[in-house]
C-alpha cells in the first residue's frame, strides 16, 4: 500500500498561482482606478486673461495629480506676451499638457500655432485649421522695414525652437510665420505638425493611453483610457475681465462713460449718469489698457461727444451735431489701430454706438439744460413778476395779496385796492410792486 503524497495539495497550489497572476495582471488597471485629466477650454484672443487662466489650471493639475492637463483651445491669435508666459508654462510642466485644437470649425492661428506646438501632445479635431503665425504690428502704425525684420527673424527662431525641441516640423514652423502658412488637420498630421487627429475628447484620451511622454523631470507613461474628464471653469472674475479685453466692449463703455460724466455735469443732482459713467470710464480704462490705443483717435472721439452735447446748448443750426457724429466715427475707425483682426472694432458696434450717443446726448444735456432755464418755482425768484391785487391803498406803502397770501408792499405810484400790480423786486418781506392793467391780471 502507497503512502499518501502531496496531492490533496496540487489543486490548491494551482488555483492560488491562477489567483496570484490574475492580481498582477489587475494591478496596473487597480493602480490608475481614479485617474483623472483635467480640461481647461479656452475660446477667445490670447491675453493676460488667457495666460493667468491657463497657468492656474496647470497648477491645479499638477497639485491635484491629474494624469495630465488638456487644454481645448480655439483662438484667432493675440498678444505675444501672454503667448510666450504660456508656452513658459508648458515646457515647464510637471505633468504632460495637451494642446487640444477644438471644436471643428475652430483654429489655432498666430499666437495659438506657438501654443499648440509648445505642448507635449498636440491634437486637432476635424474640420480645424492652424497657422498663419506672421506677427503683427500693435499699437499704431506700420513698422519699418529693419524693425519688421528683427520681429519676423524673433517669431521664426522662437517657433522653430519649439518645434525642434518637441520633434516636430521645423521647416514648416519657418514657413507659418514668413509666409503666414496655414493647414488642415490632415495636412497638418501628415506633415508632422501636430501628433492626433481626434473627433471628440473621449477619442483624444483613447488615442493618448499608452503615449510615453517626455518631461525635465524624465519620459513619463500617459494611462487615460477610462479616465474621469474634470473641468476648470474659468471663473468670474476672469470671465469678466475677459470680456472687458474685447475692444467692443472697451469702446462700449466709455462711450457710456464720457456721456454720463458729462449729463451730470450739465444736470448736478441726477446722481445716475455719474454714478453709471464713473464706473464705465473706469472699466474702459482697464479694458484699454490691454489695447493698442492711438490716441488721436480717443481724442476725436471724445470731442465728437463734446460736439454732440455743445449742439443741446448752443444754437448751431446742426453744424455741431454733424461736426461731432463725423469726429465720432473718425475717432473711432483711428481709435484701435492694427492689422490684427481681433482687436478691430466692428462697424456693427460703432454705428449704432455713434447714433445712440447723438440721441442721449441732445436728451440728457437738453433735459438738463431746460431745467437750469426753467423760472424759479419757490423762493424769492418766484416772487419776482408774480401778479397780486392791492387790498389797501399804496400811499405808497400798504398791502397786496400775491398768490393767496398778504404782503407789505410800496409802490412808486399812488394805487387803490383792487387795482392788479405785478412784484419787481423784494427787499427782505417788502415787495415793490408797479401797476399794472387789468387785462394783464
Amino acid at each position: 500500500m502507497n503512502a499518501p503524497g502531496p496531492r490533496p495539495l496540487l489543486p490548491l497550489l494551482i488555483i492560488a498561482t491562477m489567483v496570484l497572476i490574475a492580481a498582477l495582471l489587475a494591478e496596473p488597471r487597480a493602480a490608475h482606478a481614479d485617474s483623472f485629466v483635467l480640461v481647461a477650454t479656452y475660446d477667445g484672443v490670447i491675453t493676460p486673461v488667457s495666460a493667468e487662466y491657463l497657468h492656474d489650471a496647470l497648477i491645479s493639475a499638477q497639485d491635484s495629480g491629474a494624469e495630465a492637463l488638456i487644454i481645448r483651445l480655439n483662438t484667432p491669435g493675440g498678444l505675444d506676451p501672454s503667448m510666450r508666459l504660456i508656452v513658459k508654462d508648458i515646457t515647464g510642466a510637471a505633468i504632460p499638457v495637451v494642446v487640444y485644437v477644438s471644436p471643428s470649425s475652430g483654429r489655432a492661428a498666430s499666437a495659438g500655432v506657438f501654443i499648440t506646438m509648445a505642448a507635449h501632445v498636440a491634437a486637432m479635431a476635424p474640420g480645424t485649421n492652424i497657422g498663419a503665425a506672421h506677427p503683427v504690428a500693435l499699437g499704431g502704425g506700420e513698422m519699418d522695414k529693419t524693425m519688421k525684420e528683427k520681429v519676423e527673424n524673433d517669431s521664426v527662431a522662437y517657433l522653430k525652437s519649439i518645434a525642434f525641441q518637441r520633434g516636430r516640423n521645423v521647416a514648416w514652423a519657418e514657413d507659418a510665420v514668413r509666409k503666414s502658412l496655414s493647414v488642415t488637420e490632415r495636412e497638418a498630421l501628415n506633415l508632422k505638425i501636430i501628433d492626433l487627429v481626434a473627433d471628440n475628447l473621449p477619442a483624444l484620451l483613447k488615442q493618448l493611453d499608452g503615449r510615453t511622454v517626455p518631461l525635465q523631470s524624465g519620459p513619463t507613461r500617459l494611462h487615460t483610457a477610462g479616465a474621469a474628464v474634470r473641468e476648470f471653469p474659468m471663473g468670474l472674475r476672469l470671465e469678466l475681465l475677459k470680456a472687458l479685453s474685447d475692444p467692443n466692449i472697451a469702446y462700449v463703455l466709455m462711450t457710456l462713460g464720457t456721456i454720463g460724466i458729462i449729463a451730470e455735469l450739465y444736470n448736478p443732482g441726477a446722481i445716475l449718469p455719474g454714478v453709471v459713467g464713473a464706473i464705465s470710464l473706469v472699466l474702459a480704462f482697464y479694458s484699454l489698457q490691454s489695447l493698442p490705443v492711438n490716441y488721436a483717435g480717443l481724442l476725436l472721439f471724445l470731442l465728437g461727444i463734446v460736439f454732440l452735447i455743445l449742439e443741446a446748448t448752443v444754437t448751431s443750426f446742426g453744424v455741431l451735431a454733424i461736426g461731432g457724429i463725423i469726429s465720432m466715427l473718425l475717432g473711432s475707425v483711428m481709435l484701435i489701430k492694427t492689422d490684427a483682426e481681433f482687436f478691430q472694432i466692428s462697424w456693427g458696434v460703432i454705428i449704432p454706438v455713434v447714433g445712440l450717443a447723438a440721441i442721449f446726448s441732445f436728451f440728457l444735456v437738453g433735459m438738463g439744460v431746460r431745467a437750469m432755464r426753467r423760472p424759479a418755482a419757490t423762493g424769492r425768484e418766484e416772487m419776482i413778476g408774480s401778479v397780486g391785487i392791492v387790498t389797501t391803498a399804496l400811499t405808497p406803502q400798504g398791502q397786496v395779496a400775491v398768490h393767496g397770501e398778504l404782503w407789505q408792499a410800496a409802490s412808486d405810484v399812488p394805487l387803490q385796492p383792487g387795482d392788479a400790480v405785478e412784484v419787481i423786486r423784494m427787499d427782505g418781506l417788502r415787495l415793490f410792486v408797479k401797476p399794472v392793467s387789468k387785462k394783464g391780471v
